[in-house]
């Protein structure tokens, strides 16, 4: 918990002077995201609030605003936890990510397309791999969808993708062996890029359609098999 702390005073600064519930929940959201609050957490209000600078007010009504996200769950005098996801959540996470990324994907119109943000985040993820910090390329992998979502120029589509990314991180914090799962897509990733480079959004829509199938049913496995065995890790 140190460590998650020390990186929330980091984001002090990000509050400036205007610090409101939003942007307290914006900054738990993303380090959601990057995995530093794994599903099952509890989360203080004393260290969390002082390591951000902000009331016991103001993190209520972020942590509230999390819970409505799905982020986050309030159990009765215990207090607020990191959500952890059934099999059905995730299948609905996949549901609608399928629905939308393609979507974004076959909206795109005539190349050429804006794709530095996705070029960066495939480097990122082979640099990652190199080192064999496959919590980083999973953090690179997210990044090379949010990337992708941002084709769109939507700031409604940014957002609604914002939390359900979030809640994938939560995913993927239960898979028993992140390098096989993570280490296969960033050369689907490479793929999807190269389609796009190419102006071919045809290909690169079905090259994502069997990436996403993929990938759900890799995580619902590990989410059976943990039930199988007990439920260890399920909420």
């Amino acid at each position: 918990m140190a460590e998650q702390l020390t990186g929330l005073a980091d984001d002090r600064a990000l509050l400036g002077r205007t610090s409101t519930a939003e942007r307290v929940s914006d900054i738990l959201r993303s380090r959601i995201a990057e995995g530093y609050f794994p599903p099952g957490t509890r989360l203080s209000e004393d260290s969390i609030g002082g390591a951000l600078g902000v009331s016991r007010n103001t993190l209520r009504e972020a942590f509230r605003l999390l819970t409505h996200e799905r982020l986050l769950v309030h159990e009765l005098n215990r207090g607020v936890f990191v959500r952890v996801l059934t099999v059905e959540d995730v299948e609905d996470i996949y549901r609608t990510r399928g629905l939308v990324e393609c979507a974004v994907v076959r909206g795109l119109g005539e190349p050429p397309y804006a794709l530095e943000g996705l070029a960066a985040a495939v480097t990122a993820g082979q640099l990652a791999a190199v080192q064999n910090d496959w919590k980083g390329l999973a953090t690179a992998n997210i990044h090379f969808h949010r990337e992708l979502v941002a084709l769109a120029g939507s700031a409604r589509t940014d957002e609604l993708m914002r939390s359900v990314f979030a809640e994938l991180r939560l995913a993927f914090h239960l898979v028993d062996e992140p390098r096989r799962l993570h280490e296969p897509y960033l050369a689907r990733n490479r793929q999807i890029l190269q389609a796009l480079q190419a102006g071919d959004r045809g290909e690169a829509e079905r090259l994502l359609a069997v990436y996403l199938g993929d990938s759900l049913d890799r995580v619902v496995e590990v989410y059976r098999r943990r039930v199988a065995e007990g439920g260890q890790g399920l909420g």
